[in-house]
């Protein structure tokens, strides 16, 4: 199948999708399995290319230095570039990281001065995010729930009383003496 047109041989090419063939005069070359394709089927899950993962990448970290190692294809398996990660002599175990507080944005290294786990969750935080409240304690929110509904059956029982009063004040009237009635309590001379 030859790309182009009767007055244009060499302009363009024919998509290599089975299903396609569509005439494209902007071809795309797939990377990995080196076929033409048309802009619907470029990508390699849309004309199922089988070398797609010629170029991902998958990042390990070793367990005892921490450090970050790039994996690329396939052909590496994850525990042959560990093991020679640590007979290369450059995993040292006093490199690895030490843990920090799980609570979003803080960086706050944990050692055991610093180190405070919550009763309620069991998580270990640092000493600023020691109450439930700091840290989002997942056992707090369960039960701040139904505090929060009592909390809103009073509101609702308040707010219901609350057009039965029609526009009474909460004093009693009658009980107050009118100020005409009533002598000062202060006299002047």
């Amino acid at each position: 199948m030859s790309g182009g047109t009767e007055a244009f041989p060499d302009l363009g090419k024919h998509c290599q999708n089975s299903d396609c063939h569509q005439l494209d005069f902007l071809p795309f070359k797939c990377d990995g399995c080196n076929k033409v394709f048309c802009l619907e089927h470029r990508s390699y899950k849309s004309h199922e290319c089988p070398k797609s993962d010629h170029k991902s990448r998958k990042v390990i970290v070793c367990e005892i230095c921490s450090t970050s190692i790039e994996i690329t294809g396939k052909e590496e398996e994850e525990k042959k570039v560990l093991e020679r990660h640590e007979k290369s002599g450059d995993c040292d175990p006093r490199k690895k990281k030490k843990p920090t507080c799980p609570v979003r944005r803080c960086k706050e290294t944990l050692t055991f001065s610093n180190t405070s786990v919550c009763k309620t969750c069991q998580l270990k935080v640092c000493l600023k995010h020691r109450f439930p409240a700091d840290h989002a304690c997942s056992q707090q929110k369960a039960s701040a729930a139904p505090a929060a509904a009592a909390k809103g059956a009073w509101n609702a029982r308040f707010l219901s009383a609350f057009p039965s009063r029609n526009g009474k004040d909460c004093s009693n009237n009658e009980r107050r003496p009118s100020s005409s009635t009533t002598s000062p309590s202060v006299k002047a001379y």
